[in-house]
């Protein structure tokens, strides 16, 4: 397989808001996306860490609901590295061979983990594979 570079950091936060708009006011990353849940609470911002193309890579803060000051799941969740659509079924087969278990996948992104447990994302967003 072969990483085409940084997809993104996810960072888990108690307040999101305020989290985000350090980066993006007093950091200048630029809000290139909110998301929120189904009952409309605020679940995470998206900050482009070159101006303001998110495809060259982005810090998404992201809400821990439920985190105590000392909650251990606070600060990086993940790394995600950039996959191309093409790509997705045969990074499956070679994690397969490899005997890396995929732990989740949703329609853009493979999730795994390194040796020590760190949650890794290929990801091709926001291009869907192909069929």
């Amino acid at each position: 397989m072969k990483s085409l570079g940084f997809h993104h950091l996810a960072l888990q936060v108690r307040d999101v808001d305020r989290v985000a708009s350090f980066y993006r006011d007093v950091l200048g990353l630029v809000e290139v996306k909110r998301w929120s849940r189904d009952d409309g609470s605020l679940r995470s911002v998206w900050l482009a860490v070159d101006g303001s193309d998110a495809f060259a890579g982005f810090l998404a803060i992201e809400h821990l609901p439920g985190a105590s000051p000392s909650s251990n799941g606070l600060g990086p969740s993940m790394i995600a590295l950039r996959i191309g659509p093409d790509a997705r079924a045969p990074v499956i087969a070679e994690l397969s061979a490899r005997g890396v278990q995929i732990e989740k996948q949703t329609g853009w992104t493979l999730y795994v983990r390194d040796p020590e447990g760190t949650l890794v994302g290929l990801s091709h967003h926001p291009f869907d594979a192909p069929p």
